[in-house]
């Protein structure tokens, strides 16, 4: 009896004690600010180019749909990206161009071609938050914004479309940022396989729900380091009841555009 005392109380020992390098060498939990960092990274194409098809949605449901080519590249930072843009159909809107320089340590290089005006126009950190061509996303949605101008929060981890997702709470991390984008909040369901974002609900400077977007059909493009890109976007002003669609036809990784390509005399070009 004694004999299985000891033996019993050696095994419990060397148990716990194979235990406490598993503990002590776990990796981690990602902080929320970790999540959003990968999300950030998550979306760095070296280059890309795609055709995509962006449809109008009013609150009757009439359509109207535009077409562009869109031609994206990672600068040598791996950090930063340029990113020009440019409709082809319907008349009323060919030949506009959207051009944008990221800067890490400055405000980001914004600039809209209209061929009305036969001129391209700079635009300034407050118009992030204007409409991008008319539609429901604001110039500011086009690319993710820098993760140090939200301070993040882990509300939860849930599934959506039967994805396990993180969910964040988002805040500007100053007036500036707030003013700038338009939003009081964000709040993101960054999926746990592809670390981009499912989900985003948006909320106005009241506190109020204002547009949701929905990202699906992740694909990924790049594997080393892996390089997401969803190629079905739908975002809906919940205030206005307006919604639109964007979707990407056709796109090609690792097509090098010259960094001359991404200058306003390009988007200027018929």
């Amino acid at each position: 009896m004694k004999d299985f005392i000891i033996t019993t109380a050696l095994w419990s020992v060397l148990i716990i004690t194979a235990l406490i390098p598993m503990g002590a060498n776990a990796a981690p939990e990602l902080s929320a600010r970790d999540i959003m960092e990968k999300n950030f990274f998550a979306s760095k194409i070296k280059a890309l180019k795609t055709d995509s098809t962006m449809v109008l949605i009013n609150d009757k449901g009439q359509q109207r749909e535009r077409k562009n080519t869109t031609l994206l590249k990672l600068q040598t930072n791996g950090v930063d990206s340029k990113l020009l843009v440019k409709f082809s159909t319907p008349t009323d809107i060919k030949g506009t161009g959207f051009l944008q320089i990221e800067h890490s340590d400055n405000d980001d290089d914004l600039w809209i071609y209209l061929p009305a005006l036969n001129k391209s126009r700079r635009l300034v950190a407050n118009n992030k938050k204007d409409s991008f061509v008319g539609s429901d996303f604001s110039y500011g949605d086009i690319s993710l914004p820098k993760v140090d101008q939200y301070r993040h929060s882990l509300l939860r981890t849930e599934a959506i479309d039967q994805h396990d997702s993180y969910v964040i709470e988002s805040i500007p991390a100053n007036n500036a940022v707030k003013s700038n984008s338009g939003y009081s909040k964000k709040v993101t369901w960054v999926r746990k396989d592809t670390f981009l974002e499912a989900k985003v609900e948006y909320y106005d400077l009241s506190g109020r729900l204002l547009k949701t977007q929905l990202t699906t059909n992740h694909q990924r493009v790049e594997s080393d380091p892996q390089r997401w890109f969803a190629l079905h976007r739908e975002m809906t002003n919940h205030q206005t009841g307006h919604k639109t669609v964007l979707r990407f036809d056709k796109i090609e990784s690792g097509v090098l555009t010259p960094d001359e390509m991404f200058t306003t005399r390009t988007i200027e070009r018929e």
